[in-house]
């Protein structure tokens, strides 16, 4: 949580609920056959820190579209993180776990879309620049190699 006084992106109910869906993903895939390390494990891991992290540089960024597409993306990786839950279940390597699993993750999907729609709401920077968010393109020089003759 933030320090005293402080509001960041800790105190938002979607991390801490992101974070307990990343708690259980970890402590699923540590218990995972070792063929499924580099796999499933693997995926379902990278799923729930990306959620987490997507949350958080979302609340970083002053544009409410820039923060809005890290909140989509984390949405996404929440729905990723429980398909791999589902696979575990399918795959018999995990045995009643789903629905609170799936509970979980749907927690925390409600409480990231309240948040989506609290920040469209505000639309913070819109005033300063504007209802579009653009990003240069980057300048690509492709130079050829010379021929052999």
């Amino acid at each position: 949580m933030a320090e005293e006084g402080e509001r960041g992106f800790e105190d938002l109910e979607c991390y801490q609920l992101a974070l307990q869906v990343l708690k259980e993903a970890y402590r699923v895939a540590g218990g995972l056959p070792p063929e499924e390390k580099y796999n499933l494990a693997d995926q379902i891991r990278r799923a729930a820190t990306s959620a987490v992290l997507n949350i958080a540089e979302g609340y970083g960024r002053y544009h409410y579209l820039d923060s809005l597409r890290f909140y989509y993306i984390a949405r996404g990786s929440l729905d990723e993180t429980l398909s791999g839950f589902i696979a575990c279940d399918e795959l018999r390597y995990t045995s009643g776990e789903l629905p609170d699993q799936r509970k979980l993750c749907h927690e925390a999907l409600r409480s990231l879309n309240g948040y989506i729609r609290y920040v469209r709401k505000r639309q913070q920077g819109q005033q300063e620049y504007g209802s579009q968010v653009r990003e240069e393109s980057p300048a690509w020089i492709i130079a050829h190699a010379p021929t052999e003759e």
